[in-house]
């Protein structure tokens, strides 16, 4: 996917999180993240989106944390978290694709790396905004383009779980295989050992267990918003990623 897609899905989720946050209210509970209510989730989201737009706006090389966000609730909230979404879909939108600025998962530029993960964390916590409506992950894995949502299993598996902040770990070596069934050349390879997995695309051969499944729900299952699809083989290595993929 190009980076005006992302942008372009950024700016779908974002307005489609606020619209059903809105309709929820902020005290509804958030059943995809039990310890979340919509007011914690729209401050989590909002001020995530400030933190990603300020490395872009201030070409910023250095992690820094990210800041708490205001004491507001309800239309003022709202408000905010739209108000902050739109600055990071124009400031992306605006950008020179040349911008260096810190970055933490390969990409071919930061730039495209902000867009692309903007998106994705965008679209799993708008599938969260609709869970408070008593809309199922089920539900809404329909509005998710194949290609969107393979993208994300990509992020996952190659990016985050690269990272030695990973705990899909095994104490020997073993093979999970993952599979997007409607798509092509969506099947990654997840070598886990006691070091951070190390995932191919499309590489073959025997795996241990295998999770397979249209990439929109499998894109949801790995993020822990559904139960995993389809598991064959070893399904201890499924729990293993249930129990320890969590991503902070």
């Amino acid at each position: 996917m190009e980076t005006a897609e992302f942008i372009r899905a950024l700016d779908r989720e974002g307005r489609s999180l606020a619209s059903a946050a809105a309709e929820a209210g902020p005290g509804a509970k958030v059943p995809t993240c039990p310890d979340w209510q919509v007011r914690d989730l729209l401050r989590h989201t909002g001020a995530v989106h400030r933190w990603a737009t300020s490395y872009v706006t201030e070409a910023n090389p250095s992690f820094r944390p990210l800041a708490d966000p205001p004491d507001l609730d309800g239309d003022e909230l709202l408000a905010w978290f739209r108000e902050g979404h739109r600055r990071l879909v124009d400031t992306l939108s605006a950008a020179s694709p040349d911008v260096r600025c810190f970055h933490f998962l390969p990409a071919p530029s930061p730039l495209a790396f902000w867009a692309r993960r903007q998106a994705h964390e965008t679209a799993v916590h708008r599938v969260d905004a609709e869970s408070a409506l008593g809309r199922t992950p089920e539900e809404t894995a329909r509005d998710l383009a194949v290609d969107f949502a393979a993208d994300g299993v990509d992020e996952l598996l190659r990016g985050f779980h690269a990272r030695a902040k990973s705990r899909v770990r095994t104490e020997e070596p073993r093979v999970l295989r993952v599979r997007a069934t409607d798509t092509d050349g969506a099947v990654w390879t997840v070598r886990l050992s006691s070091e951070p997995p190390v995932t191919e695309r499309n590489a073959e051969g025997d795996a241990d267990c295998e999770v397979s499944g249209p990439a929109a729900p499998l894109y949801l299952s790995l993020w822990n918003r559904l139960p995993l699809p389809t598991v064959t083989g070893d399904a201890s290595l499924a729990t293993l990623w249930r129990e320890t993929s969590a991503v902070n």
